[in-house]
């Protein structure tokens, strides 16, 4: 069994005032979930975190059932059960990201929808680093194609848009894939986009460096040094973001944990 260790915090609403986190850690016997529900500026919808808990469950219960079943297939009868429990509407429903990763005796699976990545460490990808990520949502912004809530309900799992977990099953289908051999695997990280901030824009570290910080200091350390940073830009005028501080959710499922015991 890998070692697996994770943290979590809370960030701001859009308002800059504290509120609950939205984003949602499962740690199952063969699998990790990271979901981060989005934050919803309109106030008559169920905010990201609740729809982001109850997704996170239905997939967990579904594991324990199935561990072995396909990540794609999984995700996509959860998704139509919360939608049918909560008659939810597309367009008209929060959403969440989904990350997981799944270990089985030859190998390990990930699954990333939207931005919450999940990064493989070992005997593959460049320099033994394979980041599994889905770009499509960061694309849209950096053309500028996301500036009003319209603007995202429009390109909301629409295939000039982006995909996320929402109220449309067939989402799951748009989801990054990965399989690696397990013998070739030392770590993964699981990360949302409130920690994935520090490497993709900040700029604070590569995944390698926030890898061997969360073994030697845990993973708080590594969310210590995006907030450190953001506290040190309180207005976005050198990184320009919606909120002061998003929510925060790292895990690492560490492989070689034993052999280094």
């Amino acid at each position: 069994m890998p070692e697996i260790v994770f943290a979590e915090r809370a960030g701001v609403g859009a308002d800059g005032h504290p509120r609950p986190t939205e984003d949602h850690v499962v740690v199952l016997d063969n699998a990790v979930l990271l979901l981060d529900g989005a934050t919803s500026s309109d106030p008559s919808l169920p905010p990201g975190g609740w729809y982001a808990e109850r997704l996170a469950r239905r997939l967990a219960d579904d594991l324990r059932t199935t561990p072995e079943a396909d990540l794609t297939d999984v995700l996509t009868t959860a998704i139509a059960v919360v939608t049918a429990e909560n008659e939810l509407r597309p367009q008209r429903s929060p959403s969440s990201t989904v990350a997981a990763v799944r270990w089985l005796d030859d190998r390990v699976d990930a699954l990333v929808l939207a931005d919450s990545p999940v990064i493989g460490f070992g005997g593959f990808g460049t320099d033994g680093v394979d980041v599994v990520s889905d770009d499509r949502l960061a694309g849209l912004r950096r053309r500028g194609m996301l500036q009003t809530g319209a603007d995202v309900r429009r390109r909301r799992n629409a295939h000039d848009g982006f995909w996320v977990a929402e109220a449309v099953p067939g989402a799951a289908a748009h989801a990054v894939k990965r399989s690696w051999r397990r013998a070739d695997v030392d770590a993964v990280l699981l990360a949302s986009d409130g920690v994935s901030i520090g490497v993709d824009q900040y700029r604070l570290f590569d995944w390698g460096e926030a890898l061997a910080t969360t073994r030697a200091d845990g993973p708080d350390a590594v969310l210590d040094a995006v907030r450190t940073a953001e506290k040190q830009d309180p207005d976005g005028e050198r990184w320009p973001r919606p909120k002061r501080h998003d929510d925060q959710a790292l895990v690492l499922v560490d492989f070689a944990a034993c052999s280094r015991v």
